[in-house]
This record gives C-alpha cells, structure tokens and sequence, in this order.
C-alpha cells in the first residue's frame, strides 16, 4: 500500500514571522509514514520533534531528526517530510534580518548557517520552544502588551541558544544521478539488506565498478564510508524508540554491541552514550 501524501494541515503563510514576531511556531501531529510533498518557504525554520522520529530530505542530503536533535532548514531550501514514527513536529519559522543566513549570527559566522545542519537541542532550546504561542494568524495588534513583550523574551533567548546548538554530524549525502540514487534510497529504506557494494550494486543492475566510480564523483566518499553514516543516522532513530543499545547494535549487523561501540567512537569522535542520548 502505497504511504499517504499530506499537505501541510497548517498553511505557512498563517505562521509569517515578522520583526515585531521574529518567531512563530507550528505544531502539527502526525503519523507514521506520513509524507509531506517537497515545499519551501522564504524564512528559516527549525524542525524539532516534540516526539516521535521525522526524517527531512534536501535535493542533496537527507536529515534524522529524534527528539534529542533539530534541523535548521535555510530560507528557500526545498524539503519534504517523512515521519519515521508518529510525532508531534514542533516547526519554528524565523524572521532574518537582511543579508543574513543564519539565527541572527555574526556575519563571520554565516557561512555555517547556508546548508541544512543538525543541531543538539539543549533542554533550555526545548522548553523555549514549547513554551511559544502556536495559535495561526495571530498579529502583533492582536496581542497583549504583556504577551508581546514575553514572545519577544522567550525568542531572544531561542536565538541566542541556536547559535550556541552543537551541529551533529547526522546529514547523509544524495547524489543527483538518477542509478545512484536509487540505490542510496534503498540503502535508506533498508540499510541492512545488503552488507556489500556488490550486493547492492547487482540489485541497481550496475557493475560494483561503476558503482564505487559513482560514489567517489557525485558524494567524495566510498560506499562504505557512505553507509556508515546511513547507520549511524538510522542508531538515532532507533534510540529515539527507545532501543537498547545492545538491540541497536543486533539489528544495524553488529556482532555485539562493543563492535558498534567503537565505530561510533571512530565516526563522531563520542562514545554512543552522548551520541545516542
């Protein structure tokens, strides 16, 4: 049975955020195996997942994002929406002053804030973003003094804990040729269908060879350099189910958990404790 394609229920143009409302928030339920249709808006936003497991896929990269982690999603980058296990999305959309590209950033530090990146979510970051108004269409004029003055307090503060946020190294390059990406995609769906490049490359119906050629021209990685991260993204996804590590471990074709253990030490520089928490 084919997923079912949705429509935000929430249309954005309700949630413009603007200088006396430099951030608006959109909370939408959903469930698992949801999709939302590629969109983009003229603002930035920050996708969080109260609960629940979302995936958001770029032209060039795709995005796991547990509760532990959120994505900053540039103005103008196009992005669809894939819920992993049902969530509440929690979608905070940010006002830019002119000419800038990140959370109100000094402009030495822009460069950073141009692509998608995932960000750890501090509990300060989670419960200022809770505590916001998630009421459509509201304007300024319809607001109390009082209440305006405490969403800009609450908003500050939100700016200046993004732009303390760690990025996390969760993105997994998509490339643009069409046999590659097909593959990738199936890696995606199911990264432990296959353990070899030959296995995989016999199911796209390529040669292992032009396969690695592939890889090493559109993604500047190996296959297996690739897939690591594919696992590692989808380790996060399972630890946001609450998976024991040593489950965790089993399904992604570990031999034990020591095993994956040291790859994550060896990928991210952390021991799955602080990775996974």
């Amino acid at each position: 049975m084919t997923p079912p394609v949705a429509q935000s229920p929430l249309t954005p143009h309700l949630y413009l955020p603007s200088v006396q409302r430099p951030v608006r928030a959109k909370l939408q339920h959903l469930s698992t195996d949801t999709r939302v249709v590629p969109h983009r808006h003229p603002w930035a936003q920050v996708a969080l997942s109260a609960t629940g497991v979302v995936r958001l896929t770029v032209a060039d990269g795709t995005f796991i994002v547990p509760p532990s982690r959120a994505l900053w999603i540039p103005p103008g980058v196009e992005h669809a929406v894939t819920i992993v296990e049902d969530a509440e999305l929690l979608t905070l959309y940010l006002h830019q002053p002119h000419g800038r590209s990140g959370p109100q950033v000094p402009r030495s530090l822009d460069a950073a804030w141009r692509r998608c990146r995932v960000l750890e979510v501090s509990e300060l970051l989670r419960a200022l973003a809770l505590e916001l108004d998630v009421r459509p269409d509201g304007s300024a004029d319809e607001m109390s003094a009082d209440e305006l003055q405490r969403e800009r307090r609450l908003s500050a503060l939100l700016f200046d804990e993004l732009r303390r946020a760690r990025p996390v190294p969760l993105g997994v390059a998509l490339p643009a040729d069409k046999r590659l990406r097909a593959l990738c995609e199936g890696v995606l769906d199911d990264p432990t269908r296959h353990a070899t490049l030959e296995a995989w490359a016999a199911d796209s119906g390529a040669s292992p060879r032009t396969v690695a050629r592939l890889f090493r021209s559109e993604l500047g990685t190996t296959f297996l350099q690739w897939r690591q991260q594919v696992l590692l993204a989808k380790a996060v996804s399972m630890a946001g189910r609450k998976m024991p590590m040593s489950r965790i471990a089993a399904e992604l074709g570990y031999a034990s958990a020591s095993a994956f253990s040291a790859m994550v030490r060896r990928s991210v520089g952390a021991p799955p404790s602080r990775f996974l928490a």
